[in-house]
């Protein structure tokens, strides 16, 4: 693929406008110099059109409803990837390099069961006669990619400057997310091995997922067992199964808990495209591309959450956002408190159906915009599964919503969790392990500062918010301070009336701004 074709002046101006849409949109302002926002519906067409790198990231902006109002979610949420597939010449030779002589197909399906902006999916079966499904990656996607990044990469250094250290955080943790990810996605290796350590990990859940054929698998192909079934959101299929939808999004919950707090790997890409029912009311996960890991602190973290939320503790519903990251360290402790209390008051009345629940929520978030809320990269695709999860709950619940419904069954696993498990169990053990240690650093510790030795280090994106609050700070007192200045230089020059109203405009400016 070309250079100029990925670099091309009408593709450069496509981004540029889709992410000073983003960047006006986060910032809260009709235009910057002669630039406007693109509407909602341009949007979601520029988006389409620049294909799959800013469909992925749209996707993960979609969980944003601290950055955008629902005006904009909405179409960013229903972008859907399917275009039309590798024409035959494009197909032959991703074909060629993947499987060359060895072609170890009986029979191979030309047209695909899907098409995506990354790869397709065609239906096989092996010479040794398993039904195969076979993911192949698109010619010249790994190259695309790349280039989109290094695209969005120079604009965001270009925007950089015009964020509060705040925002500036949480949009580039979803920047090197999203980046780190999509890189991941066109490799199909990635896939394979993502696979490989679901069935090491979760072959006893109940949940069906392909097995790879190592044998066959490069970075441009991915062979694996053949899956039939239902998609998620196929309610008349679904009722033609006679599946339990009730029963079949507590089996969809709780093995999301069994993902995110017992083990902390998760499928981090659950769309209705990925998850299927076969005849049998199994559930079937699709698609490995996104696959995340949860560190064991942040999984307490979330379990502390989930505790103080269903027990309606705000103050420490507040310290574990804060644990999370989510929640800026210096973020008044008591606005928030009120912000979560207003909150679960919307989730907990249940005359409300599912809209007006979310309605309320969009109205409560868009007073808090000026918070400094964060997002970390790990939180990013918890907020997304969330999200997909919820949706896929109201569409088959009525008034379903994340905190009234899914609660009580986080609720219910939270001894799994803290206890009949590896992993989370051994981190706490190994807290309890260190405190004698900690109790030592923490005598240490008392005794510098007794000695007026102590030395205290401030973390980069702390420092970078104290320097911030500092510049403003110092912009708003420099007109006093100047004022001031020029009366005492006036006054040395004989103009003592000037001088007086100087000194007074000064004293005055200090005295509103300080």
């Amino acid at each position: 693929m070309g250079f100029l074709r990925l670099y091309s002046p009408w593709r450069v101006w496509k981004v540029f406008r889709f992410l000073a849409t983003i960047f006006l949109l986060i910032k809260k302002r009709d235009s910057f110099l002669w630039i406007t926002p693109l509407s909602p519906r341009a949007l979601h067409g520029v988006i389409l059109d620049l294909g799959a790198s800013f469909i992925k990231l749209a996707q993960v902006l979609a969980t944003r409803s601290d950055f955008f109002d629902e005006s904009y979610l909405e179409p960013l949420r229903t972008l859907h990837d399917d275009i039309p597939p590798m024409d035959h010449e494009a197909f032959s030779r991703v074909f060629e390099r993947s499987f060359g002589e060895s072609d170890p197909f009986l029979e191979f399906a030309s047209k695909p069961l899907a098409s995506a902006s990354i790869g397709q999916v065609h239906r096989a079966r092996l010479k040794s006669g398993e039904e195969v499904a076979v993911k192949l990656l698109r010619e010249g996607i790994g190259a695309r990619v790349q280039a989109d990044i290094c695209i969005i990469t120079f604009f965001n250094l270009l925007f950089r400057p015009l964020f509060s250290p705040y925002t500036k955080h949480s949009v580039e943790s979803v920047l090197l997310e999203f980046s780190s990810m999509i890189l991941k996605e066109v490799n199909l290796a990635q896939e394979r091995y993502h696979l490989e350590l679901f069935w090491e990990v979760y072959r006893e859940s109940g949940v069906l997922f392909p097995l790879p054929f190592a044998d066959y698998c490069t970075s441009e192909a991915l062979v694996m067992s053949f899956h039939e079934g239902v998609r998620f959101d196929d309610k008349e299929g679904l009722l033609t199964l006679g599946v339990d939808f009730g029963s079949l999004m507590e089996k969809l919950v709780e093995f999301y808990v069994e993902q995110m707090l017992v083990t902390g790997l998760f499928h981090a890409d659950p769309h209705p495209g990925n998850l299927l029912v076969d005849a049998s009311g199994n559930l079937i996960f699709l698609d490995f591309g996104m696959v995340k890991k949860i560190s064991t602190p942040t999984r307490i973290a979330i379990i502390e959450l989930v505790k103080a939320a269903h027990e309606r503790d705000f103050e420490h519903y507040i310290l574990a956002c804060k644990k999370l990251g989510i929640i800026a360290q210096e973020a008044p402790s008591g606005e928030m408190e009120e912000f979560a209390s207003r909150m679960f008051a919307i989730f907990d009345n249940t005359s409300l159906d599912s809209a007006s629940m979310q309605k309320l929520a969009f109205e409560v978030l868009e007073s808090m915009r000026d918070m400094p809320f964060k997002l970390p990269q790990e939180a990013i695709y918890i907020l997304r599964v969330s999200a997909i999860i919820e949706g896929l709950g109201t569409r088959y619940i009525e008034n379903f919503n994340g905190i009234k419904d899914i609660l009580p069954i986080l609720q219910k696993n939270l001894s799994r969790a803290l206890g009949m498990r590896e992993g989370l169990l051994e981190g706490i053990w190994s807290e309890a392990k260190s405190l004698p240690m900690s109790l030592k650093h923490l005598k240490n510790i008392l005794a510098k500062a007794d000695e007026g030795e102590l030395r205290v280090r401030i973390a980069q994106g702390d420092a970078e918010a104290l320097a911030w609050r500092l510049k403003g700070y110092i912009r708003g007192v420099l007109p006093g301070i100047l004022s001031l200045l020029g009366a005492f230089f006036l006054l040395g020059a004989g103009f003592r009336e000037e001088a007086f109203w100087l000194f007074g405009a000064g004293i005055v400016w200090l005295f509103y701004k300080v």
